[in-house]
């Protein structure tokens, strides 16, 4: 096909990414007033903060890294990590098997004692191989780690039962540490389960919107915002997109927005796909953004909560992501709360009552000596966060990917693949994306 014009539906990371890497004509549609998806950022009061919830770089793929880091240019510094998991008052090093010697000493013992029995019970074919999320976690780790922390802090976070979870997920995303790890963790010898997260990058200014600007610069007059796509429909072998106002032609289309808004601006979607469509479950997320009037106030990277008492699952510290995500002389945090997607108690809560939760929660949990000291606060929520893995999952997506195959319409990114994929992995997808479509002969 000569001079072949691709539509990228979305501007958030992935379709910014698809944009830069296409050698051919093409046309970024953001229905927003600015690109950025979930990786938008808040510059208020000289606070920054990543309101889709905490974004740092880091990743195996060194070529999807290179892209992210190559964008950013100088405005980036290099961190190490440091993520913990708030237990029983306890900060037990993250991952948790890589800090069973933080924990107090009867759940140290019993953590190690069931691992080791699992490992045994696993090794003389005693145990069945897991069917689900919950049987996963027990399987791998025993029973001490997946009821202490694994199961209470997925429940928290999916808001859905870990056994109603497909376990498919799971490789690559939360490591099976060798024995011999779990053992020197528990006596107390330095171990690291996530190496290649060891060490992180973050832009110096702008907060992780500023990879998105960067990815915006060199194709700005081929973004179009402000335009939501409400229509779809065939043309010949293109394809019309349509807002209700203005209608674009285009050959090929690549889709990064939510698949659910995908399906509503198609015409003729037959049942069997609507009703996989509607069966997907996901989170949104509400996030509280916290300025403090007190200077270093943590050296933390992530705070992790399984506890259900306090209501956000995961805190952040953007002021020790890079200094200039705070004015001189304060930190901040960033809360995170997941809901389910069709609301809850949490989501119906007014903005005022989640903040003042969340700022009690913090002083309870001592990480902040008084509420006087918050000097910040504002609550934003997210539609589409974190996609789950139901039972269902994998009958449902493989009719969706199937539907959307068969009318060449090419899914990408986490909402539209709705898959859990990481910023590296987004980016990933794209490069395999736009290889393929830049070896088609309109776009040599």
């Amino acid at each position: 096909m000569l001079d072949m014009k691709v539509g990228i539906l979305g501007g958030g990371l992935t379709g910014l990414t698809m944009g830069n890497l296409l050698n051919c004509s093409f046309e970024v549609l953001e229905k927003e007033s600015e690109c950025g998806g979930l990786c938008r950022t808040l510059q208020d009061q000289g606070f920054t903060f990543d309101y889709g919830g905490c974004h740092i770089l880091f990743s195996k793929d060194d070529d999807a890294l290179r892209f992210l880091l190559n964008a950013l240019r100088d405005n980036k510094s290099k961190n190490r990590r440091n993520n913990k998991v708030l237990y029983k008052d306890h900060y037990i090093k993250y991952p948790f098997e890589n800090g069973l010697h933080d924990l107090p000493l009867e759940d140290n013992y019993e953590c190690l004692y069931h691992f080791v029995q699992n490992l045994i019970a696993r090794g003389k074919g005693e145990i069945n191989s897991p069917e689900n999320f919950k049987e996963w976690c027990t399987f791998t780790f025993g029973r001490g780690i997946a009821d202490k922390y694994l199961i209470p802090y997925n429940q928290k976070i999916w808001k859905f039962d870990p056994g109603d979870m497909s376990a498919h997920w799971v490789e690559g995303r939360v490591p099976q540490p060798p024995a011999e790890d779990v053992i020197k963790s528990s006596l107390g010898i330095e171990t690291e389960g996530y190496t290649h997260q060891l060490y992180y990058y973050y832009p110096i200014i702008g907060g992780i919107q500023a990879v998105i600007s960067a990815l915006e610069v060199p194709i700005s007059s081929r973004v179009t915002t402000g335009f939501e796509v409400t229509t779809l429909a065939r043309d010949g072998h293109g394809w019309q997109v349509s807002d209700g106002k203005i209608t674009k032609s285009f050959d090929r289309l690549v889709s990064t927005i939510p698949i659910f808004d995908l399906v509503a601006a198609l015409e003729g979607v037959p049942a069997m796909v609507q009703n996989a469509v509607q069966q997907l479950k996901y989170n949104r997320l509400i996030t509280v953004l916290i300025g403090i009037n007190t200077p270093n106030l943590s050296d933390l990277t992530a705070l992790y909560i399984p506890d259900r008492q306090i209501l956000p699952h995961r805190l952040g510290f953007p002021s020790s992501f890079s200094p200039r995500c705070a004015p001189h002389g304060k930190a901040s945090i960033l809360a995170e709360i997941t809901c389910p997607s069709d609301g809850d108690e949490i989501w119906n809560t007014s903005d005022r009552a989640i903040a003042d939760r969340v700022v009690g929660d913090i002083v309870k949990l001592g990480i902040v000596g008084n509420k006087s000291d918050i000097c910040y606060t504002k609550v934003m929520r997210s539609q589409y966060a974190y996609v789950i893995y139901d039972l269902d999952y994998l009958r449902n997506i493989r009719i969706i990917r199937e539907f959307f195959k068969s009318l060449d319409i090419t899914l990408l990114g986490r909402f539209s693949e709705f898959e859990y994929l990481n910023m590296d992995a987004c980016v990933r997808r794209a490069m395999t994306i736009a290889e393929e479509l830049n070896r088609d002969d309109g776009c040599d």
